[in-house]
Formats: C-alpha cells, sequence, structure tokens
C-alpha cells in the first residue's frame, strides 16, 4: 500500500491506495506550532494499524511542514519519502507560467486529471481556497485562478460582521435562505456554483468544449448544485501523487 500525503493550510490529508483505490483517509490539523516530536507522536497514532506500507509520496504548500511530516514518515516507513517538488520531472509542460508561483498541489491534480480525461481540462480543487488550474487541448497548463474557499469566505463574513454568526456547511433546503444562517449558507454554496458554472463558459469561449474537474474537500457540497456536467474526483491529488510516484520507479 502506497501512503500518499497532501499538507495543505488547513489539513494534512493521508491517503492509503491500494492500486487506485483510496483504503483509508486520515485528516490532521495542519498545526504549524508542532516540531518532529509532535508530529512523530500525531503520526503514529494517527497510522496505528494501517497496513503495511510500500513508500510514501508527499506534496505540500506549506513549506514549514515539510520537513517535519517527511523525516516522521520516513522512519515509520523505513524507506525515503518522496516530495513532489518544482524540481520533480511531472511531464506537465507549464508554459509561460513561472513555476516559482505554482503551487505543486495544482500540478499534481493536472497529472492526475490528464491521466484520466482528455484535454482540455478545468480543474477546480476546493479547499482552504478554491484553487482552477486550466490546461489546454495540447496538455499545456495555461494557469488558472485563486478564489477564497467556502469556509473562508463564511469565516470572513462572521468575523467582518457584528449580527452574522459563524456558519456549518449542509446543504442547502431551497435556492433561497429563510433567516440568517441560511441566506449565508445559500449565498457561499450557490455562489461557489455560479461562479464555476460562469467561469466554465467563459473558459469554453476560449478553448472550446473542456471537461471541468471537481476535486478538495468541499467540492461535496457543491457538486450536487452545479448545473454543468463536471467530473468529481475526490481523490484526485491522491491519484496524482500515486502517478508521479509510478512514473519515478516504485522501488
Amino acid at each position: 500500500m502506497l501512503l500518499t500525503v497532501d499538507i495543505g493550510n488547513t489539513t494534512v490529508a493521508m491517503g492509503g491506495l491500494a492500486g487506485e483505490k483510496l483504503a483509508f483517509l486520515r485528516r490532521l490539523p495542519a498545526a504549524r506550532e508542532l516540531g518532529e516530536p509532535g508530529w512523530r507522536s500525531a503520526l503514529e497514532g494517527t497510522l496505528a494499524g494501517v497496513a503495511p506500507l510500500q513508500g510514501a509520496v508527499l506534496v505540500s504548500v506549506v513549506p514549514h511542514l515539510t520537513g517535519p511530516v517527511a523525516g516522521v514518515l520516513a522512519a515509520l516507513t523505513g524507506k525515503p519519502v518522496r516530495i513532489i517538488d518544482r524540481d520533480t520531472p511531472t511531464g506537465l509542460p507549464l508554459g509561460d507560467y513561472d513555476p516559482a508561483r505554482l503551487g505543486m498541489d495544482r500540478v499534481v491534480d493536472c497529472v492526475a486529471a490528464l491521466a484520466r480525461h482528455a484535454p482540455p481540462l478545468a480543474v477546480f480543487n476546493m479547499g482552504t481556497a478554491t484553487t482552477l488550474s486550466v490546461v489546454d487541448g495540447e496538455g499545456v497548463f495555461q494557469g488558472g485562478m485563486i478564489l477564497p474557499g467556502l469556509a473562508l469566505s463564511l469565516s470572513a463574513l462572521s468575523d467582518g460582521a457584528a449580527q452574522l454568526p459563524a456558519v456549518t456547511f449542509a446543504r442547502p433546503e431551497g435556492l433561497i435562505g429563510t433567516d440568517t444562517e441560511s441566506c449565508m449558507r445559500c449565498g457561499a454554496l450557490y455562489g461557489a456554483a455560479g461562479a464555476i458554472e460562469g467561469i466554465a463558459r467563459r473558459l469554453e469561449e476560449q478553448f472550446g468544449p473542456l471537461t471541468v474537474v471537481l476535486t478538495g474537500g468541499n467540492s461535496a457540497y457543491v457538486r450536487p448544485l452545479l448545473r454543468i456536467p463536471a467530473i468529481w474526483e475526490p481523490n484526485l491529488t491522491f491519484l496524482g501523487l500515486r502517478e508521479l510516484w509510478l512514473r519515478q520507479g516504485s522501488e
């Protein structure tokens, strides 16, 4: 079993893959104050009882956590952890995009999407931020967008307005809310769905008919509200990490 690890700004997500099948999923808060001893304790407890691991591969957008997490995982698996970074040959041409300013998680998502779907592609990853990554018909990364994520948007509303409460996610019961909390929920979720639909239509004016791929922890809330075809790939980042691990040799 391969351990795939996605270190994000909010969570450290760990997926155990048996082939392409997700055998387990674990999440830990991305606690930046923990040193290697703290991460050793957290990861040992989180991974206790899982099947033997043949290796681990990791992508991170939090440089401060990359070293401690990778170091502990190497000790737990007894093998070096492969870190997907800007020096990794991913096979994805970046066109004119500055690689020094591109999150490698977006590259990993595109690698996975291209392995499964014909371009052009619009890959929406709905996490702390909602990122859009666009791959043209020739398989070249063209850029994208970064939007505030659902939780971030709602937190900004409740933090910045005295009479707006904190809101948890749930599927809206209708298009419009009937109280403050449901209004906020409808606004966030339908707003996100409308943004994806509108952006996709505009992209098709430039790139022609494309495939929309949806992933990320918050995508499950928005997927049912979309009125355009979209492929839901909840494990896209894990699958992209596996793809790159295989390409580099799976010893």
